[in-house]
C-alpha cells in the first residue's frame, strides 16, 4: 500500500508552484483521505507530472480499450470535485477511475494486493479484471466505449 501511495500522489494545480520549484506534499494511506479539488495532475515515479488522462492512456497503451472504459466510466477522474474518491452515479459501490464495484471486487482486489482507492491500484485491478473477464464488467457503459474500439473482441476473453 505504501508503495502505491508513494507512486500515485495526486496534486491540484494549487499545489504545483508556478515557478516550477518542487512542491512539498504529504500523503497518507487512508482510503477515506480527501485531497483538494479539482484534481488535474498525477505524480508517479515514471511520470513526474502529467494529466490523469495521459497517465491512464500510457498505462493502458497495450490495451487501449481500458483507457476508453476509463473515459466513459469516470472521464478520467479518480476523485470527485470535493476531493473524495469518485463514486458511481448509478451505484455508489463503483469507485475510482475504472469504477470498480467494491461490493463484488474489493475482497479479491485486497487479496491480490490492489488498493482500488488509489489510482495505481484501481488501474491495476481494472487490468486484472479485463484479463480475466474481458470488458464484461463494464458492459453497462459499452454504448460509450465500444464505438471507439473497432475490430476487437470486447466482451469476453478467449
Amino acid at each position: 500500500m505504501t508503495e502505491l501511495v508513494s507512486t500515485a500522489l495526486l496534486l491540484t494545480s494549487a499545489f504545483w508552484p508556478a515557478s516550477g520549484a518542487a512542491a512539498q506534499i504529504t500523503a497518507t494511506t487512508s482510503a477515506t483521505t480527501t485531497v483538494p479539488a479539482p484534481i488535474v495532475k498525477v505524480v508517479t515515479q515514471k511520470y513526474p507530472l502529467v494529466s490523469i488522462e495521459t497517465y491512464v492512456r500510457e498505462y493502458f497503451k497495450d490495451e487501449p480499450i481500458l483507457a476508453e472504459v476509463a473515459r466513459c466510466e469516470s472521464t478520467f477522474r479518480q476523485y470527485d470535485s470535493n476531493g473524495t474518491i469518485l463514486r458511481g452515479r448509478v451505484n455508489s459501490d463503483d469507485v475510482g477511475v475504472m469504477q470498480i464495484n467494491k461490493f463484488y471486487h474489493e475482497d479479491t482486489a485486497d487479496a491480490l494486493g490492489y488498493d482500488i482507492y488509489s489510482i495505481d491500484g484501481n488501474l491495476a485491478f481494472g487490468r486484472w479484471l479485463y484479463q480475466k473477464y474481458g470488458a464484461a464488467p463494464w458492459s453497462a457503459s459499452s454504448s460509450c466505449w465500444a464505438k471507439s474500439i473497432s475490430g476487437t473482441k470486447i466482451l469476453a476473453r478467449n
